[in-house]
């Protein structure tokens, strides 16, 4: 009964800006996994977890440039690890926006 999982399972306004017939879930992993993190719905959220694995998504997450503070928590929880773990809260600390301090 487990049918392939495709870029049309997914909600379609995350891709808004990607050429869905030539996307490859193995090349564009790293913008794939960022986009549903930060934009996706828990649908999303559960098929990324089975086409990837939690240890890869892990792996991209604790990677990634920039993630809401919100996405940040969440992922901290799911993972049980700090959030000082992650490169987005390192880079943020290193550059703070002023504005919304």
């Amino acid at each position: 009964m487990n049918k392939e999982i495709t870029i049309n399972d997914f909600s379609q306004y995350l891709f808004w800006d990607v050429d869905i017939s030539n996307f490859d879930f193995q090349k564009h992993k790293v913008h794939f996994i960022n986009k549903v993190l930060e934009y996706g719905f828990i649908k999303d959220w559960n098929l990324l977890k089975e086409l990837y694995g939690l240890d890869t998504i892990k792996e991209v997450s604790l990677n990634l440039r920039s993630l809401d503070a919100v996405t940040l928590s969440y992922l901290a929880a799911i993972f049980k690890i700090d959030k000082t773990e992650f490169r987005c809260y390192k880079h943020r600390q290193l550059h703070p926006n002023l504005w919304n301090s």
